[in-house]
């Protein structure tokens, strides 16, 4: 058993969203580990069926990339196979929104070749409510363990959908009522001063150079993250989180 094969995730937030998932087939904590963070996850583990297994920390690093602050949960065989969703599934949830009256929030990421950046946005994405995420079928990264890991549950939950040919989705979203909104550096106007209750879709490019030629000539509008500090840009995880919320703020106070 080991951490490549990605049937193991690690830390409190990636398992807790397991077990509520029911996504876990064991789970392995630190023997030295005991406070009170622990026995929680261990009573919901007990409510999910789950008796958990001491083991040694250094087995537990074995098993588990990154920091898995002692708790680490094998997932079962159908939630390792996590795989991108096609774009039949997007059609699905436009439809879906508009039979419910919500105007649609998307979150199209081009680019983004990150897996951990990948998962930071998908948790973010899920946290605010979105309806789906759409990659470019090339040029964007795995849904692997390290995604999935960060993504503490998301990339499961969210509809991600891999496209073959994005300026034609993008087109094609546009057709469908959806505002196409890219975030850039050099946009005409900032975030705040953009109306965002309505249908919309927000694109963040890669993280080194940003949104392409052909998906800023795409959007209906550019925008910025204003910055006050001496950094000239924000991960694009970072910015995607900011983006999103602003949407809610917006959906919230409307």
């Amino acid at each position: 058993m080991s951490a490549d094969d990605g049937r193991f995730t690690g830390g409190f937030h990636a398992v807790e969203a397991a077990i509520a998932q029911g996504r876990v087939q064991r789970l392995f904590v630190a023997e030295a580990r005991g406070d009170g963070r622990l026995k929680r996850l261990l009573e919901r583990a007990r409510s999910a069926g789950l008796q958990a297994e001491k083991r040694p920390r250094a087995e537990l690093d074995q098993l588990a990339s990154g920091r898995h602050q002692g708790v680490v949960a094998e997932l079962s065989a159908d939630a390792v196979n996590v795989e991108f969703q096609d774009e039949g599934a997007l059609e699905a949830c436009l439809d879906e929104c508009q039979r419910s009256g919500r105007a649609p929030l998307l979150l199209v990421l081009e680019g983004v070749t990150d897996p951990r950046n990948l998962g930071a946005c998908l948790r973010s994405a899920d946290g605010a409510g979105v309806d789906a995420v759409v990659v470019p079928r090339s040029r964007t990264a795995p849904l692997n363990a390290a995604a999935r890991n960060v993504a503490s549950g998301a990339a499961e939950a969210l509809p991600v959908v891999a496209v073959a040919n994005l300026a034609r989705t993008l087109d094609w979203l546009g057709q469908r009522g959806v505002r196409l909104v890219g975030l850039a550096g050099e946009g005409d106007g900032t975030l705040w001063d953009e109306d965002l209750a309505g249908p919309v879709a927000l694109l963040l490019g890669s993280e080194d150079k940003g949104l392409r030629r052909l998906a800023r000539e795409a959007c209906d509008a550019l925008v910025s993250v204003p910055m006050r500090g001496t950094v000239e840009s924000l991960n694009v995880s970072v910015t995607a989180g900011i983006a999103l919320y602003e949407v809610v703020r917006q959906r919230v106070s409307n």
